[in-house]
């Protein structure tokens, strides 16, 4: 069973995947980065999930339980202490990233724990606060704005904010902005609307567009997120599924 609550970082998810939930399927991009731990039997790991570029397919294992923190976009590579293009497309041991012996106090303290995602909250705790640009350059391209437009509002030149991004988000703002509206259509799409009426909403310009952009992204068409092909498989964003 997939579980998921708002976190006390700010913006960020907390989430936990059980044995029920263990059907293979695909983990969409969505512009976000995840700590992640992953247990089996009496031993546990903890992992980074770097921005996807792509879908993910993962297969489901019983023997595993996945408990994971989200961060909100942009977020993460401060509190990690590496750019987000350094990560994205991987997944790795937080050690590669901290050194051994600081992932091992902190994956002992995780296996201690009574509830994994509140430890990730504990040890996520630590994250300066979310930079105001890096949220405004998310809302301001979800919101349609062109990159010359947000470069713009932000008082940014657009090779800027080109590397700003690219350390931030793990994407190009072009990128970034083409992963938000994907996750505009699936929503849409996933709610039951026409793929016609999804690519008029979510900005894209035309249905074709639309159907190029799923298919770049997760290898199949918008037909098979509305609900009567869409499965759980396809539900749980960003590191929610990942088998590493």
């Amino acid at each position: 069973m997939y579980r998921e609550r708002a976190s006390l970082v700010p913006g960020a998810r907390v989430w936990s995947s059980s044995a029920a939930d263990r059907s293979s399927g695909l983990v969409l991009p969505d512009g976000c980065i995840d700590l992640l731990w992953r247990a089996e039997g009496g031993d546990g790991e903890l992992l980074v999930a770097g921005p996807d570029t792509r879908a993910q397919t993962v297969e489901g294992d019983p023997a595993v339980r996945w408990t994971g923190l989200r961060f909100a976009p942009g977020h993460a590579p401060s509190f990690l202490g590496v750019p987000g293009d350094a990560l994205r497309d991987a997944r790795v041991p937080l050690a590669d990233l901290w050194g051994p012996v600081r992932a091992r106090d902190l994956v002992e303290r995780v296996a201690r724990a009574v509830h994994a995602g509140a430890a990730l909250e504990e040890i996520a705790a630590q994250a300066p606060p979310r930079d105001p640009a890096t949220v405004a350059t998310v809302q301001l391209l979800a919101g349609g704005g062109s990159v010359a437009e947000v470069a713009d509002a932000l008082g940014l030149g657009v090779r800027t904010l080109h590397r700003r991004s690219l350390a931030a988000f793990g994407y190009p703002p072009q990128v970034l902005a083409r992963v938000l509206r994907l996750q505009h259509a699936v929503a849409g799409l996933r709610s039951g609307l026409s793929a016609s009426r999804v690519a008029q909403e979510a900005g894209f310009a035309d249905q074709a567009h639309l159907a190029r952009e799923v298919r770049a992204f997760t290898g199949t068409s918008p037909r098979s997120f509305q609900p009567r092909a869409a499965n759980r498989s396809t539900e749980p964003p960003s590191g929610s599924r990942t088998t590493a």
